[in-house]
């Protein structure tokens, strides 16, 4: 790089902190999630958000959008949510001046720079299946014309852990597309205390932008440009394929797991890995990225069987058992 190329690229990154104090002005606590959503922005992925009711995933993701000066919509999934309610549909309208009618194609909500996916496992895999296409092609397709979606794009699901009831979990294909699976805990004690503080009187917090989508578009590329030695490509390439029970030496992969993690997950943590480098302030990643990131790269991509869901062994177990041995 260019020395004024290399100041203004530092200057980009010096700016990454500012943005997580900006974000915890409204949010407290969180932050390895908060850092997590980050990630997956500057990684160019997308992420899916588990928690409880209450824990502000909703308003974590819109204070980060105000924060970035980037498109923000919100769509709630339920069981009745159609295809078109989240790409948009075709309506008929009449030239004024000619009194001709044609379709024009309105566009729906996941035409915004962050999309929240609000429980979308409530909703039938054929409203799910309408954002594969987005999440992969960063376009969506209808009537034989495409219609590119808005750079950078981040689409945020949500869903809840405790109600399964009348749910549709999602497929292991569409899991596979979220680069990250963050779940998030309950506060600590005190951070319960802050919020309870904060949020029961009149003060409010005024959110200044940080970065704009364009510095966001630079900071992606900036990502993939992070030095990576051969020695860590080698480990997260073994680690990927010791989760897979047919080729794996791990005796407590044989045991509880059913099927492991594909090539993709391997690319995911590559790229996840870079971007908390940056996140970070740093230009090469460490083994302390990798073995961070690990978990909310895999954890969606290893299949337990039976005998491990009745034992309650969960997939993080298994990385973790994976990263002792590695």
């Amino acid at each position: 790089m260019e020395t004024q190329e290399l100041s203004h690229y530092k200057a980009l990154v010096g700016k990454l902190p500012l943005l997580g104090k900006e974000i915890g002005k409204v949010i407290i606590g969180q932050q390895e999630a908060i850092n997590q959503v980050l990630i997956s922005l500057l990684a160019g992925g997308h992420c899916l958000l588990e928690g409880v009711p209450g824990l502000a995933k909703t308003l974590m993701v819109r204070t980060m959008a105000d924060a970035l000066d980037m498109s923000f919509k919100r769509v709630q999934f339920t069981p009745d949510l159609m295809p078109g309610d989240i790409i948009g549909t075709e309506i008929l309208e009449e030239d004024h001046e000619t009194g001709k009618k044609f379709f024009k194609f309105n566009k729906g909500p996941v035409f915004a720079n962050v999309v929240l996916a609000d429980e979308i496992n409530r909703t039938p895999p054929k409203t799910q299946a309408a954002l594969l296409e987005a999440m992969q092609e960063y376009k969506v397709t209808y009537g034989g014309n495409d219609y590119p979606l808005p750079r950078p794009f981040l689409i945020i699901a949500t869903q809840n852990p405790i109600e399964q009831a009348g749910t549709y979990p999602l497929p292991e294909a569409q899991l596979d597309r979220f680069l990250l699976y963050i779940r998030l805990n309950y506060p600590t004690e005190q951070e319960e205390l802050d919020v309870l503080r904060s949020t029961t009187g009149t003060a409010q917090s005024n959110l200044r932008t940080i970065l704009t989508d364009q510095e966001i578009l630079e900071l992606q590329l900036l990502t993939r440009q992070v030095h990576i030695s051969d020695e860590l490509l080698t480990s997260i390439n073994r680690l990927v394929r010791a989760t897979r029970p047919d080729g794996t030496s791990s005796a407590f992969v044989k045991q509880w797991c059913s099927w492991g993690a594909g090539p993709r997950a391997g690319q995911a943590l590559v790229l996840c890995a870079k971007a908390r480098a940056v996140l970070m302030g740093r230009y090469s990643v460490l083994p302390e990225d990798i073995r961070t990131l690990a978990f909310p790269v895999l954890r969606h991509r290893i299949a337990m069987n039976f005998k491990a869901e009745a034992e309650g062994i969960t997939s993080d177990e298994v990385v973790r058992e994976l990263l002792k041995s590695s």
